[in-house]
Parts: structure tokens; sequence; C-alpha cells
């Protein structure tokens, strides 16, 4: 019988690389971490940086391999989530806030470029329904809740390490630390919108260049939307234009931060 595959779901987060740090000092099995790049034009560059900088050469050194996935297209071509918001299809990829109830919407970002690309690379490596993959995702004990126990693909299995050594984001951090590494930024779309408040306003601060460039993304959308006699889709549940809602001087309208059904592939 075939070796049984096990790779991690490595999303650059704090929870990622905690399970990184774990696998360098033998405390899981694991030894291949898939990355799925959204995009370089989506991605918040902080988090290109860390995984290339700083995680990549370090699974180097302990003998694991960190690979950086793509999604792509019939004809080979390497596709962004950008390039998929831009291209004006009929569905909203991305969990746009909802005029009305200012609830999330259709969230096929996730499912199309992170978890069917991951999908893709276990079942090229070999997993079958025979003998499935474990994919292990960065859940920690006080996320429990997101856990799934079935992925609803045959040929894999999902798996918690985190969960089952009972550790919690905050020792995941330690563990990081601990392990030499410095703490990475929270990893997620810059334009994604289960973005927090603070979040918003980092990026208005810090990358104002980015924050702008997620207020075209709403504008683009609310004008095709218009065009086709549709309501307005929103970034924020405040169902107010992004530049509105978040402002230079903070004085910005409070509003939950969100939680995706595929939590495991974006924010770890």
């Amino acid at each position: 019988m075939n070796q049984q595959i096990r790779v991690v779901s490595y999303g650059g987060g704090v929870q990622s690389n905690a399970l990184l740090v774990l696998a360098a000092q033998g405390r899981i099995p694991d030894r291949t971490f898939l990355f799925s790049n959204v995009g370089d034009d989506s991605e918040h560059p902080d988090t290109l940086r860390y995984v290339r900088e700083i995680a990549k050469p370090y699974a180097d050194q302990h003998g694991i391999e960190l690979v950086e996935l793509r999604k792509k297209r019939r004809d080979g071509s390497d596709d962004t989530l950008l390039k998929r918001i831009e291209r004006g299809q009929s569905t909203v990829p991305i969990p746009m806030r909802m005029s009305g109830s200012g609830a999330p919407g259709n969230r096929t970002c996730t499912a199309e470029f992170k978890i069917r690309v991951i999908a893709q690379e276990i079942k090229r490596l070999g997993a079958s329904k025979e003998n499935p993959a474990i994919v292990s995702l960065g859940i920690s004990l006080d996320e429990f809740h997101q856990a799934r126990t079935d992925s609803g693909i045959p040929y894999e299995l999902l798996a918690y390490p985190l969960i089952d050594m009972r550790l919690s984001r905050q020792d995941c951090l330690n563990i990081i630390q601990e392990g030499g590494l410095p703490i990475p930024p929270k990893s997620s779309c810059f334009f994604c919108p289960y973005h927090s408040p603070r979040a918003w306003r980092d990026l208005l601060r810090k990358r104002p260049d980015l924050f702008a460039e997620s207020v075209r993304i709403e504008r683009l959308m609310n004008d095709r939307r218009t065009a086709l006699g549709k309501d307005a889709v929103w970034l924020t549940p405040t169902l107010r234009p992004l530049d509105q809602a978040i402002t230079e001087n903070g004085q910005t309208e409070m509003f939950e931060e969100g939680s995706c059904t595929f939590a495991g592939y974006c924010f770890i």
C-alpha cells in the first residue's frame, strides 16, 4: 500500500507558522506545507514578504518543503482573485456585505483559490479515495467550533494538530517566538470584507495605496451592479462606501469582525 500523503494547508499567519515550528521541532510529522497564493496583486504584501523571506528559508533550513501554489486558468496561465473580480463574471467571488442586512454574501474566493488548489495538488501527489491525504489545518483550541469533520473532497481527510495538542492562539504566538521567528501578520487579502475596523484603519494609515485600491475594487463592483440593476454591495457592514466608513481621523463606525465559513485556509 502506498504511504499516506500528509500536508499542512499553510496560510502564512500565526497558527500556520506555529505548525511550521512544531514540524521543525519534530513535534508533528508533517514535512510538506502548501501555500495557495491567491495572487501577488491580492494577498497582503506583508504576508507574502513573511512567507518568502522568513518562513520559506526557515522551512528549507529544517528540511521542510514549503510549496507556493497558484490557481491556473485553462490556458495554463496563473489566475488571481483580483483578476477574477475584474473580469466581471456574474457572481461576486468575495463575501461583500449585502445592502439591507449587512450580512456577507457569496464567498467562493477561498473555495476557488485555496481549497481547490490544494486539493488539486494532493491529487497530483497521489491522493485517492482509496488512499486519501491527511490535510492539517491551523485551527487552534480557542477556534475549535470552526473545525469541520468532512471537507467534501473524497481523497482528503482533515486533521487539526493544534486542537489535538490543546494549543491556543496565545500558545501559537509563544511557540513562534520561542522558535526564533518574528510574529507574522494576520494573513488575508488586503481587500477582505472580513477585516475589522482596526485592520481597515491600519491599512489606511500604513498602506494608503492598498486602501485606495480597495476603494477602487468596491466601486468597480458597484458600478457593474448598478448597470445590471442590482443592489449595491460593500466591504464593511456599515453599508457605506469604504472611504466614508473608514476615515483618517479614526472616527470609524464600529462593527464586529466577521468569521469566514472556511476558517483554516485564509486567516492562519
